[in-house]
Order: structure tokens, then sequence, then C-alpha cells
């Protein structure tokens, strides 16, 4: 399927199983093809167990396979669930088995030309900050002594900016940081642990701040459907957010592969959109037929960011919010997978 396949995908109707949507998800675009085509070495992905893991992997190892590409791949992560790495395993990806707070299951993994590192630590933060702490800030400076050859590309988040004026249109790279809750403090420690071991070891590093991947089976825009469809008020304290279609990110990802420099180089990465939760709340009702029920105001700040400006070099999204919005609402209507996991998106004091 080439990019214009991809977007031509917003005049059709949400995949119809989990297979399908997981399909769509991994597709490469055209960029990402040729990138790999134009690459060769070691690539580790470090944390794949999670929720944009698998479905990166599985692109990653597509293009690698159908561009000809010298390159391997390994995805790492602990596989608590058995199945995700079964699954990987029968998309034709490698997997190792690593605990990234284990120093000699560290110095085992695998060498690497480029480090993609996932891991990090959110939901449940509020609950075991020293397990936040540790997971955000000391598994960086872990690959960091391990892959200090490599070039490493690593997640943070936008939540390290705060929260914004709606009316600027959100946080730019430069602007800046007054981290709300311990997660946001922790997810900054984890940015200044790679920007001192990049400068301190000359490690090429590009640090991902994103804000919302979203797909059918978890997501900002599937929270807020499933409040309208059973029924229950849409909060509305933090009225505006960024949500980006997840097989989108995973393409963007992939791309900072080659972005990464020393000092370390940052990158917002999210949607073109600042969404209002009231406007997509009221558009779900509008496709259901349900009346929309609201708890609160909006508030005249939320936590925003800016990534346009980035996409020549990532690329732009090719699915658009209309879509990912009707989607939502068919994928619940038919029963569709769900991960269970809430976003919390609607958390304001950083507490999640």
């Amino acid at each position: 399927m080439t990019s214009q396949q991809l977007r031509a995908t917003n005049q059709q109707n949400a995949p119809g199983s989990t297979s399908a949507l997981e399909d769509l998800l991994s597709t490469p675009t055209d960029e990402v093809f040729d990138m790999f085509a134009n690459m060769d070495g070691q690539l580790v992905m470090l944390g794949v167990g999670g929720k944009m893991g698998p479905t990166m992997a599985r692109m990653a190892q597509r293009a690698i396979t159908a561009s000809g590409s010298s390159m391997t791949l390994v995805a790492v992560s602990r596989f608590s669930n058995q199945a995700v790495r079964d699954k990987l395993e029968s998309w034709g990806v490698r997997t190792h088995v690593c605990d990234l707070l284990d120093p000699p299951s560290v110095a085992a993994l695998p060498d690497a030309t480029h480090v993609l590192n996932l891991s990090g630590f959110k939901f449940g933060a509020a609950d075991n900050l020293g397990l936040t702490w540790a997971t955000n800030c000391e598994i960086p400076s872990a690959i960091c002594r391990r892959y200090q050859s490599s070039q490493i590309t690593a997640f943070s988040t936008g939540n390290v900016y705060g929260m914004v004026d709606v009316q600027s249109g959100g946080s730019l790279e430069e602007s800046p940081l007054r981290p709300e809750g311990e997660y946001a403090m922790a997810a900054l420690g984890r940015e200044r642990m790679y920007e001192y071991y990049s400068q301190a070891l000359n490690i090429p590093l590009a640090i991902l701040r994103l804000n919302y991947a979203t797909e059918l089976r978890y997501g900002v825009l599937i929270d807020i459907a499933s409040k309208v469809l059973a029924g229950q008020p849409v909060p509305l304290a933090m009225g505006y957010l960024n949500a980006i279609w997840l097989g989108d990110a995973n393409a963007m990802t992939l791309r900072c592969l080659d972005l990464s420099v020393t000092p370390a180089r940052l990158i917002n990465m999210t949607g073109p959109d600042v969404i209002s939760v009231r406007e997509v709340a009221s558009q779900v009702g509008e496709l259901v037929g349900k009346p929309v029920f609201w708890e609160g105001e909006e508030l005249e700040t939320a936590l925003l960011s800016q990534a346009r400006h980035n996409y020549p070099l990532i690329g732009e999204p090719l699915i658009n919010l209309e879509t990912m919005i009707r989607w939502s609402v068919q994928w619940l209507q038919c029963g569709g997978e769900s991960l269970g996991k809430p976003t919390k998106f609607q958390i304001t004091d950083g507490k999640f």
C-alpha cells in the first residue's frame, strides 16, 4: 500500500477486525520504505511490549523485508504478555527478552547501530513513584552506557511542557518547561539523562515529545466516544488536546532513526489540530443519534504541542481527524477489541 493509498483510506469505513487494524497500523509509507532501502546495520527496539511497539516493530520489519534492506531488527521487552511476543514472532520479527532495570540483562542485549527506546512509565505513576523515576531516569542511563557507539532515538512526552494558553496553539521545542506532577517531572528527568550522556559520550540522540497517539483499541478519541455511547458525561476541564493516528506516529518515529545528533535533538510529534473535546463529543453524538452530557467547563489552558514544522522531516499525518472520529464510533458500535487502557486525558494536575 502506497502513501497515496493510505491517505485514500480516509474515505473508507473502519477496519473490520483486529488483524485488519494491525495491518493498517503497520503499513510502511513510501518514505519509510525508501529510508530502510538505504540503511544497513542493526536496529534494536526497546520496550516494544506496550501499546505502540508491536505495530511499529512490524512496520519496520515489513519495510526492511520489502525493500531488500540488509538491516536486521530485534524487538526487546520483558514480554510479560507472552501473546505479544508470539504475535511479533508470527509477523517475522525477531524478539529478545530483557528487563531494562536489570544490569546483567542489559549487558546481554544485542549490539546495534540504531536504538529506538519506547520504554516509559505513565499510567499508575502516582501509585508507584519509585518505579516511575527508575523507569524514566535509570533506564536511559543504562541504555546510553550500553549503546555508546549507536544512534539513539527515544520517546519523551509533551507533558514536560505543562499546561499552556489554548490561544497559543501549543508548545514548541524551545518553549519553557513547566512539568506538573511526578510523571511529567520524571519524564523531564529522562530527557536530562539522555542529554547528559549525549554530550558526555558523544552519542547522536533524538528525543521525541509525543502527544496522544490514538487507534481504535485505545486513545483519547475512543475514551470520548465511549462516554457518549454509554450516556456518561464528558469531562471538559481539559477541553483541548492533540492526537495523531498511531500508524502515522509509527511512520514518523521510524523516520527519526537517522535524525539523531549531538547534542540531542528535540522533536515534537503530534497531529496538526488543536482538538476541542466538546466538538469531538458533539460529532460522536450526531453520528450515533444520542444526546451528549457534559461535566464541568473548559479551562483556558491545556496540554498542547505544535508539530507542523517537523512534518518536512518526519512526514505529515495521512489519517485525518474526521476519519479517526468516524472509525472510533464504528469500531465501538461493532464491539471491536479494547485494550482497557484509558488515557486519563481529563487529568489537569499531572497525577496519572
